[in-house]
């Protein structure tokens, strides 16, 4: 693995940082009160290719690679973490597994599409009693003739409420499986919507798939091999999770720095304060590991390596940064940083997600011990 990024990767981390401080920073803190999605975020970061970034370019994508979008995701989530992970579940869950396990006929219809931003992407796989247990999950799916019923409810749909292309997982008879569900298909319909403490931009929704009827060519994979689909899913989504939490605490550090040669208290200001210098020290050294180990983590997934191990690496110690670097953002804001003059107390509720979606902080260290010491991963 090269530690220097190539002057395309520089290219793309430069683009996408004009564009997050340009165009995303500006109206994060108003969506966030607002509790506004970024759709229109979304559909400036599809014109500069930021939509289909795995896709091929023969079907209008980027092809850049997990690399360069964990770059993208990290520098929009620098500026607004709800429009970093609506990037990260659109290409990491919904035009990945396109790629990775649809038929050319699938590719076809539905990879173009995505790609430009036409369409956005979500993901359900989460059910009431289905969360980090994800083969316990009970929406089911039934033959019928020559295509399929679903009826189940799914929980937790990052992007749910606008989605136009979701990834469903069901039980059918074969075993879990995956589909591919317009949202305007009869009989989907969105449920509760979800009143959350952070990423407030972000819509997370209930989904209720009330006899929904696809055809035979819905199947993403094939009938009975869901799981298989959806590990393989998770092992981008959580590089990028991890990539979201490196630019929630690259905001909290940049902030922090900012603040401490602002302030002043006791006639000096409390950059010079040893105290000070020590929490913005470990937050900066505890950041440049865990951006080593998102990157190689990407590096692998592109070249087709085993990387199970290191994205959950990745996604574990990004979170963790990520929640530190807030906290002690809002500390050395002190009083300042408890309210919502500052975007400290955004970062602050931001981060708290990064360890609990697309595998918790606990799953994660199940799956590197499972894979150090044996057992199947999660």
């Amino acid at each position: 693995m090269d530690f220097e990024l190539s002057e395309e990767l520089q290219l793309i981390r430069s683009t996408a940082r004009d564009f997050a401080q340009s165009e995303v920073a500006v109206t994060a803190g108003a969506r966030d009160r607002e509790h506004r999605f970024p759709l229109e975020e979304f559909r400036k970061a599809a014109e500069l290719g930021f939509a289909g970034m795995l896709v091929p370019e023969s079907f209008g994508g980027t092809a850049l690679g997990t690399l360069a979008l964990a770059i993208v995701i990290e520098e929009v989530s620098c500026a607004c973490a709800s429009t970093g992970v609506t990037l990260s579940v659109h290409n990491s869950l919904v035009t990945s597994p396109i790629v990775r396990h649809g038929t050319p006929a699938q590719q076809e219809a539905w990879l173009p599409r995505l790609a430009t931003g036409e369409l956005l992407g979500a993901y359900a796989l989460s059910e009431a009693n289905a969360g980090s247990d994800a083969a316990a999950l009970q929406c089911k799916a039934a033959r019928d003739g020559a295509g399929w019923r679903l009826n189940g409810t799914k929980l937790w749909i990052t992007s749910g409420n606008e989605a136009d292309l979701m990834i469903v997982f069901a039980r059918a008879p074969e075993g879990i499986t995956a589909f591919l569900v317009p949202t305007d298909a009869p009989g989907f319909s969105v449920g509760k919507v979800e009143e959350k403490l952070g990423i407030r931009s972000s819509s997370t929704v209930e989904v209720v798939l009330d006899g929904v009827r696809l055809p035979a060519e819905a199947v993403l994979g094939e009938a009975g091999k869901g799981l298989r689909v959806a590990f393989d899913t998770l092992d981008g989504g959580r590089i990028g999770i991890a990539a979201q939490a490196l630019g929630i605490a690259q905001a909290s550090l940049d902030a922090s720095v900012r603040y401490a040669g602002q302030r002043e208290q006791f006639g000096q200001s409390i950059a010079r304060f040893q105290a000070v210098q020590f929490k913005i020290a470990q937050v900066s050294a505890d950041l440049a590991a865990a951006r080593l180990a998102c990157w190689r983590a990407a590096w692998l997934r592109d070249r087709a390596r085993p990387h199970t191990l290191e994205a959950a690496q990745a996604k574990l110690v990004s979170s963790q940064v990520a929640n530190r670097a807030a906290d002690e953002a809002v500390q050395i804001h002190g009083g300042a940083g408890y309210t919502t003059e500052f975007p400290v107390a955004r970062y602050f509720r931001d981060a708290r997600i990064t360890e609990i979606y697309e595998g918790t902080t606990e799953v994660q260290k199940l799956v590197i011990a499972r894979s150090l010491l044996g057992g199947k991963p999660t």
